[in-house]
């Protein structure tokens, strides 16, 4: 059994699904293990981790005006909001999201089907420069 850990920086916009399936992917393959498990972990509070459809933007449109009805920016609902009006909800929107994720991986890849990607869905107005630690266990 072997290990490898690697940490994934992700370049945010603001409020985006920003996709990270290509590096990760290439990651796992240059560690040349046929076989395991990847763990994806989000290093932040206020971004989360998402494995959803890459073929249709409409979807991840859909999914960020969902989570902005979900929590939105409305400093009267929230007692926390020291770094601004967007804190309090990107705290609540990585609360009802992932922040890690378990995908098996066979043949030297993760096993994502045909219409999944893997996202760092960054909850900040602003951008910023996000972490995701990235453990793989395999043979």
């Amino acid at each position: 059994m072997r290990q490898a850990t690697h940490i994934l920086v992700v370049p945010t916009p603001g409020p985006a699904l920003v996709p990270i399936t290509r590096p990760v992917v290439q990651w796992v393959e240059r560690q040349g293990m046929d076989a395991g498990l990847l763990t994806l972990w989000c290093r932040h509070t206020s971004a989360s981790l998402l494995v959803q459809e890459n073929a249709d933007p409409d979807v991840l449109a859909d999914l960020q005006d969902w989570i902005a009805h979900l929590a939105p920016h409305d400093p009267a609902r929230y007692r926390h909001g020291a770094e601004g009006a967007d804190d309090m909800p990107a705290h609540l929107r990585a609360a009802l999201m992932q922040t890690s994720l378990a995908i098996p991986v066979a043949s030297g890849v993760p096993m994502l089907g045909t219409w999944q990607g893997l996202y760092l869905w960054e909850h900040r107005d602003r951008r910023h420069r996000r972490e995701v630690a990235l453990h793989l266990m395999g043979e």
